[in-house]
């Protein structure tokens, strides 16, 4: 099993999009990333604020 062009196209591909031309992709991906999460933490916590539904024991009566 040699080596493909295939497979120079898609490690050529990858590099390209990781370092990009001129200034690179990696600082911008990981700063999209580092908002994202910010934003998902900022939901979790926006969850909470609302009250929780109350959940009531069963009831110790039985059906007959």
């Amino acid at each position: 099993m040699g080596i493909s062009i295939w497979h120079i196209l898609v490690v050529v591909l990858v590099i390209v999009l990781l370092f990009g031309v001129g200034k690179g992709k990696i600082p911008q991906i990981m700063g999209d990333l580092g908002k994202g999460l910010r934003s998902f933490k900022d939901g979790l916590k926006d969850g909470d604020d609302k009250p929780k539904a109350e959940i009531l024991p069963p009831s110790d009566k039985k059906d007959v």
